[in-house]
């Protein structure tokens, strides 16, 4: 029997049993939930709200792709920046937190039309218009730099000691030395355990890793804190605490100011070379998959990228009118599906629901949230390395030329700013009194890069 025919897999017109349907749901919502709620946190939006954003913005991207790609929308840490300062911004000293998110929003909400005209001109132009802009050379090395810009906060997170374990601990500061080296098993644990489930487990099983790792991570974290008192479980902060069981998140309505857009809207531009590596990934390992299962149908994702950038911008307004973050679709996300093969539109509805009604209930925001972050921290070294390796994969399939001088230009400059810009200026690089996100300004330098040799390699073979 072949190797295929054991492989149980989907693809994103297939739909699995529910009871497989709701784990792989599961499992989508808590790859995507560490960095949604971050943003949240980061920005000062409210993370129950952002956690229903995502879900709606989701579904609706879903519907308005056909129910065609399988992606997940959530919130983007390009924005970070921008949001933040405009929050923190003396323009707005004397607002309440819901009168600085609804200021925030009508930002949010318009630079959706960034990425919506973007569609617009490659469904007018063909995709053919957009590859000469955003080659494999470009889309590959801004993947890569996506994974690896996030490198530094996968061991941060899987080094990390939590408010709760540091307050249990603060009388005897000699113990944060054996509780940080006690955090470093917990996501060794975790690691470990969904590499080893990912590549060994078959059936199911094998396609439930990125849970069945992380709760053997809880449940090490348990036994720690069983035997030494030291907690590495987390609790929502004070003001994110709903009242009883059922707490519906707090909506606002966008409050027009032209100071958010200017602030808010130009970080569009960088999701763009992102959301089109992300839908080039997809197409490589979908029709990878549809191959090993001998599918006669070509699953032609990239021939979307239109619709998929028209998607990403109504995710933005829907997320951006009810209180959400901008975002973006994630990376994280298809990491899970390339790993578990599972890459059914259906299964990321429900996860869509799914986040949803979490959102509003306590007790559930409560119990995802409180998974140690050196558990997650554990899960990202596995999936930003993933995020990376696709871009890897993304010009192996495109059979970039490695040894030709423009190529290694175009992906040298990508790299060493993408990177180079997240080590030494913690992500966003000052460039003429602008702070510039990293893999914003790699992805613009290189297009620029891109372009301009393109012009000389034209006029030599004209010679």
């Amino acid at each position: 029997m072949s190797n295929h025919s054991k492989t149980i897999s989907y693809l994103p017109d297939e739909r699995p049993p529910l009871w497989k349907l709701l784990l792989y749901a599961l499992q989508q919502v808590i790859v995507m939930f560490p960095a949604t709620v971050a943003v949240a946190i980061i920005t000062g939006f409210h993370i129950s709200t952002t956690i229903f954003a995502s879900g709606l913005a989701t579904i609706c991207f879903l519907l308005i792709t056909g129910r065609k790609i399988p992606l997940y929308y959530g919130s983007s840490f390009s924005y970070v920046a921008a949001i933040s300062g405009l929050m923190s911004s003396e323009a707005l000293s004397g607002y309440v937190l819901d009168e600085k998110i609804a200021v925030a929003q009508f930002g949010i909400v318009l630079s959706g039309f960034i990425s919506i005209a973007a569609g617009l001109i490659v469904n007018r132009f063909g995709r053919d218009s957009i590859e000469k802009i955003l080659p494999a050379t470009v889309t590959g090395p801004i993947a890569m730099i996506i994974g690896l810009t996030l490198a530094g906060n996968a061991l941060k997170d899987a080094a990390s000691i939590s408010v709760d374990a540091l307050g249990t601990i603060r009388v005897a500061k000699s113990q944060i030395a054996t509780a940080t080296n006690l955090a470093w098993i917990v996501s060794l644990v975790t690691l470990i355990s969904t590499i080893l489930f990912s590549v060994y487990l078959k059936g199911i099983w094998g396609q439930l890793p990125l849970i069945l790792g992380p709760v053997l991570g809880c449940l090490t974290a348990g036994i720690i804190q069983w035997t030494t008192g030291i907690n590495l479980f987390k609790t929502l902060p004070a003001g994110e605490i709903g009242k009883g069981i059922f707490s519906l998140p707090i909506f606002t309505l966008p409050k027009p100011n032209w100071m958010a857009v200017a602030a808010i809207m130009p970080i569009a531009i960088a999701t763009i070379p992102e959301s089109t590596a992300h839908i080039y990934q997809l197409d490589i390992y979908v029709n990878n998959l549809a191959r090993e299962k001998h599918s006669k149908k070509k699953y032609n994702l990239a021939d979307m990228l239109g619709r998929n950038l028209i998607g990403d911008g109504i995710g933005d307004m829907v997320s951006g009118f009810i209180g959400g973050p901008a975002g973006t679709n994630y990376g994280e996300n298809i990491s899970t599906m390339a790993i578990s093969k599972v890459f059914s539109v259906p299964v990321l509805i429900a996860a869509s629901v799914l986040a949803m009604i979490i959102s509003c209930f306590t007790p559930l925001i409560n119990a995802i949230y409180s998974i140690p972050t050196t558990v997650i921290g554990g899960l990202e070294i596995y999936l930003f390395g993933t995020i990376a390796a696709q871009g890897v994969a993304i010009m192996v399939e495109k059979k970039v030329d490695l040894f030709c001088s423009r190529n290694i230009a175009v992906i040298a400059v990508i790299m060493v700013i993408g990177i180079g810009g997240q080590y030494a200026f913690g992500g966003n690089i000052p460039f003429f009194g602008a702070e510039i996100p990293c893999v914003a300004g790699a992805s613009i330098f290189g297009i620029v890069m891109n372009f301009i040799l393109n012009i000389g390699s034209k006029k030599e073979q004209s010679v």
